[in-house]
């Protein structure tokens, strides 16, 4: 190993993940200023609802494609989201994986494992891509930012699938180029549309707070409505 590639691997990742974690409690201290604020009217709804059953309904509502008529309708788009997203947690693991538990990369499930969800959401990345540019709908709300983010998730899940076996056979080039990506993504996160994920409970706190308080949340079906939807042609 090189001793860039060693740079690369430890002092470069570690001094990154610092940056991250300072510029993250920065910014959810002036969240944490924020308060939800009082509702105004009465509650509403059955009374088999609260604030607490709807904030906690809402917080778990990226696990129920069934939830909205988006992913209920479009099984496939959200079978992406899951792909995509469990391949943005392996890739991350990865970066610890290497240089600090590289012995498990030498258990071929797992090496595999990681090769397959990293590798299939490096084709969910080309896809997003695909739809983003060739759908006018999607390009007329797409920012340089989001094509600049989905492109370098892309490329960076190729460098990863790469990166998995830890060899340096045929060079360091992928390893050198996985872990220099890896550290431009901590430091450019937090400034970009990627951090969605930092306001995620937030937001969902305080629309499933409020739902919850109007009886909305969580949501229910009438078996009438259900029975007359099922009995349509």
């Amino acid at each position: 190993m090189s001793e860039f590639l060693h740079f690369s691997e430890h002092q470069l990742q570690e001094g990154a993940l610092l940056f991250m974690a300072l510029v993250y409690t920065l910014r959810l201290r002036w969240l944490l200023r924020f308060k939800a604020g009082k509702e105004r009217q009465a509650s509403t709804g059955l009374g088999d609802t609260n604030p607490r059953k709807g904030f906690i309904y809402s917080w778990a509502n990226v696990a129920m494609p069934g939830a909205m008529e988006s992913t209920r309708t479009k099984p496939f788009l959200y079978g992406q989201f899951v792909v995509f997203h469990m391949g943005v947690v392996a890739a991350i693991g990865l970066s610890f994986v290497i240089p600090y538990g590289a012995h498990l990369l030498t258990i071929r499930w797992l090496a595999i494992a990681l090769q397959v969800i990293i590798g299939g959401a490096c084709l969910v990345g080309v896809m997003r891509m695909w739809r983003r540019a060739g759908n006018k709908h999607m390009r007329a709300i797409s920012t340089p930012d989001d094509y600049f983010s989905l492109l370098l998730l892309t490329v960076w899940f190729g460098f990863a699938f790469f990166a998995v076996p830890n060899s340096t056979a045929m060079g360091e080039w992928h390893l050198l180029t996985y872990f220099l990506l890896t550290a431009f993504f901590l430091i450019y996160v937090p400034f970009s549309k990627i951090s969605h994920y930092l306001y995620y409970p937030f937001t969902r706190y305080y629309l499933g707070k409020t739902m919850g308080h109007r009886g909305v949340f969580p949501l229910r079906r009438r078996p009438d409505v259900a029975a007359s939807e099922g009995s349509k042609p």
